[in-house]
């Protein structure tokens, strides 16, 4: 089945009137993947994000006032779930074949909105993020919000993580460091051509800022352009007045890069 075609659609409860929500299911690597659309009811949508959520399974699920959200801004917005979550088919790898659901969730986005896809990634997302902008040449902007990087620092990072991390990788980053490697994007960040944005707390214990520090330092090996934007004050979570402030301030950022 083709990679990005839609199998089906129903329409899900919206928290916001102004946003259309509906639940997708489309093909990724021969797997049903699901995810949630939201598009703006009353304003034509000329941009689309890619929002690319944190966790695993259940943990860091994709809520529905987020993405619509983003798409009160005038984004249509797709948020794929990775597969093996909700009944989707698969197993969720944390950035392994998984990937593909992301790479794959373009061609959806593209079918419901006909301008410039940009990635939008939180947390686990930020791996995500980087593959999809490494595997594809056609993304407008990438933001990653406290986004991991290197899944050896998240091991080395989060002992809470490290049982699930070995299950999933067959080892530890000294038994089996090609199963790690395999899911750096930073090693071949330089086939990714867009401009990026690091937003990081510098407070995060769940995503350390080394993680972004580590992008930061990729990206201008290879003079790729990039901004930042560091928050001293900040943990992984914004307080909520931040975090619309920062989330509306990066719209207008992916705007401004259509532009250039």
């Amino acid at each position: 089945m083709e990679n990005g075609k839609i199998e089906s659609a129903k329409r899900y409860p919206s928290p916001n009137p102004q946003v259309k929500l509906t639940e997708i299911v489309y093909w990724s690597e021969g797997l049903k993947v699901k995810g949630l659309l939201a598009e703006p009811v009353n304003r034509e949508s000329t941009s689309g994000i890619l929002y690319l959520r944190g966790g695993i399974q259940s943990i860091g699920m994709v809520r529905p006032a987020r993405i619509a959200q983003f798409a009160s801004y005038g984004f249509t917005v797709f948020a794929p779930y990775y597969r093996g979550n909700r009944g989707g088919e698969g197993r969720d790898e944390f950035a392994g074949a998984d990937r593909w659901d992301a790479v794959h969730a373009v061609e959806v986005l593209k079918q419901k909105c006909p301008g410039p896809v940009h990635l939008l990634a939180f947390s686990r997302g930020g791996i995500m993020a980087l593959w999809t902008a490494v595997l594809r040449d056609d993304i407008a902007s990438v933001v990653t919000w406290a986004g991991v990087t290197d899944t050896v620092l998240t091991y080395k990072e989060r002992p809470d993580m490290r049982r699930m991390m070995k299950r999933l990788y067959g080892g530890t980053p000294n038994t089996a460091l090609t199963a790690f490697e395999e899911r750096n994007p930073l090693l071949r960040i330089e086939e990714a051509h867009m401009p990026f944005l690091i937003i990081h707390g510098l407070q995060d214990e769940n995503v350390f800022p080394a993680q972004a520090y580590l992008l930061e330092e990729a990206l201008k090996m290879n003079d790729q352009p990039h901004e930042t934007w560091y928050f001293p004050e900040y943990t992984h979570f914004f307080p909520p007045a931040a975090n619309r402030k920062v989330a509306k301030a990066l719209t207008i950022w992916m705007k401004e890069q259509e532009k250039s």
